[in-house]
């Protein structure tokens, strides 16, 4: 959403020779000035929501399509990206989904990386404040076991 000024500041940054990252869940549809940032972006962490479009609309509220487009943007201009996916229990660590995202990743040319992030719940104290119902109120946060089963299934 700040595509323009984090361009600049990453032009900057090349001349001096530092590394730039760029961390997204690529929710936006690849405009010509997020290509403009991806120019002089040296990697991207992408988030996946989730694979699967219908549980990405109950998961967050909207579908995938922007953000496996983008991981295909990435992979078609070789720009270097890690896959980043939460691993939530009950909801994106379904067996089928996660043989959907290997087989997804694996259409993709520059990732470097796939990391599991295990969900946890350190920011519901934001919803409370807010007086907002927190959405994932009875979800367990994700432990090793879960994170283990995971990078079995996606093979990582």
């Amino acid at each position: 959403m700040q595509s323009k000024q984090v361009t600049e500041l990453f032009k900057e940054l090349r001349k001096i020779n530092i590394h730039t990252c760029l961390d997204t869940a690529g929710s936006l549809p690849v405009t010509e000035d997020i290509k403009e940032l991806l120019k002089y972006t040296d990697l991207v962490l992408l988030d996946i929501k989730h694979i699967n479009n219908e549980k990405s609309i109950d998961l967050v509220g909207a579908p995938n399509s922007n953000n496996l487009n983008f991981a295909k943007y990435l992979s078609d201009n070789n720009i270097p990206m890690w896959i980043r996916q939460v691993i939530v229990p009950g909801f994106t660590d379904d067996e089928k989904d996660l043989i959907e995202l290997k087989k997804f990743i694996s259409t993709l040319k520059s990732v470097e990386k796939v990391e599991l992030l295990p969900y946890h719940d350190l920011g519901k104290y934001k919803w409370e404040t807010l007086k907002i119902p927190y959405p994932l109120e009875n979800v367990r946060t994700a432990n090793n076991e879960d994170i283990e089963k995971a990078k079995k299934i996606l093979e990582i």
